[in-house]
């Protein structure tokens, strides 16, 4: 009997799919539907349980093959201590609360970096936890696809591409927080490089996302930061043109009034403001 592999029922491309969706909704200042679908199913639940196992799995590189094939087998042995009916049930429900929001076409066709490696892990939990006679050939060939991605060496790359929001994602703990190593990896795109201040932005805004009224504080706190620093260079500016510009950014950065939330928008300004800083500071000389 050979395993089918489908994405509709692949915990770890489901988990990453909801991610990145929470990206994409966010970058075009939407209210992500995504969001609340990743918290009631992924956490504290069979599919969080299912999901831990495949980031496990992926989260690892350059192993020796002799520890890899440890990580392999106790994560499948893990996997048998799943409830299947459970985790059925919630794939469904899953399945059909994605499609009361998004078009369903359109979500799958994202195209994932680790789509073999994720679908390796899905055929072997699925064969392992079949009561019916599985594939040798099958396995023996997903086990190897899953040493290959173990085994492998991160290059110095990518290492770089990941160090920012590398350190950000040790301390998620939540699942929606989790989201966010994604919109990081945007920001990144976006910005070439990330100073210190930037880092502490983000750093912060993750602690205390879920927080309002901290949220609210830390953001006023920020601008007057920005507005300090801005007024201490447009003393010391000569240039017009730079004073000009200092001067419309003054304007443009004021404090959150008691009945305003803190929204997306806000931090990629927070942001922006930071690199203007910079920009400005660099044309003063």
């Amino acid at each position: 009997m050979l395993i089918k592999h489908s994405k509709f029922k692949n915990t770890g491309i489901l988990f990453e799919l909801l991610v990145r969706q929470i990206t994409a909704d966010t970058l075009s200042g939407k209210d992500s539907k995504a969001t609340g679908i990743l918290k009631n199913y992924f956490n504290k639940t069979e599919l969080g349980r299912e999901y831990k196992l495949y980031d496990s799995l992926l989260k690892r590189t350059n192993l020796t093959e002799g520890k890899a094939e440890v990580v392999i087998n106790t994560i499948l042995e893990s996997s048998k201590q799943l409830n299947r009916s459970s985790l059925k049930r919630q794939k469904y429900n899953l399945i059909n609360e994605i499609k009361k929001h998004y078009n369903l076409e359109e979500f799958f066709k994202t195209k994932l970096p680790n789509y073999k490696a994720q679908a390796s892990i899905y055929t072997l939990i699925e064969a392992y936890s079949n009561d019916k006679k599985v594939s040798h050939e099958q396995v023996i060939t997903n086990k190897l696809s899953l040493l290959e991605h173990l085994t492998s060496s991160t290059s110095k790359k990518e290492n770089k591409k990941e160090e920012v929001f590398e350190e950000l994602s040790k301390q998620d703990k939540d699942t929606r927080i989790l989201a966010y190593k994604i919109l990081l990896e945007k920001f990144n795109n976006k910005y070439a490089d990330f100073s210190n201040d930037k880092k502490n932005i983000l750093k912060e805004y993750i602690n205390i996302v879920d927080n309002p009224v901290k949220l609210k504080e830390f953001y006023n706190t920020k601008v007057n930061e920005i507005k300090t620093k801005l007024s201490k260079l447009n003393k010391n500016t000569k240039n017009k043109v730079t004073k000009i510009k200092i001067d419309e950014t003054l304007n443009l950065l004021t404090e959150l009034d008691k009945n305003a939330k803190v929204n997306n928008d806000h931090v990629v300004n927070l942001l922006q403001y930071c690199d203007l800083f910079e920009e400005l500071k660099l044309a003063n000389g």
